[in-house]
């Protein structure tokens, strides 16, 4: 594919020419991100909303649990009471 330009709008918006839409398979509300790689060009992809929700319920649901001195412990085989060091 050879290189496509676009705008940048004073609101901030970009117009993704149709083909690039089709070929991403990106429709009216579809979601997209904007990664760095490495050698700093910059990556869009779409975003699969059923991925993007899964990931979504688990975000800040760990709920209670051990302290980090109890992981600690348990990850370096010691009782509690031991000293980490």
């Amino acid at each position: 594919m050879s290189e496509v330009t676009s705008r940048v709008t004073a609101e901030g918006t970009v117009t993704i020419p149709e083909d690039l839409r089709t070929l991403v398979g990106l429709a009216p509300g579809s979601r997209v991100a904007f990664d760095r790689t490495e050698d700093g060009h910059i990556v869009m992809r779409k975003v699969d909303p059923e991925v993007a929700a899964r990931v979504a319920r688990y975000r800040g649901h760990a709920g209670p649990g051990m302290t980090t001195d109890e992981v600690l412990r348990l990850t370096r085989g010691r009782a509690p009471g031991d000293p980490f060091d």
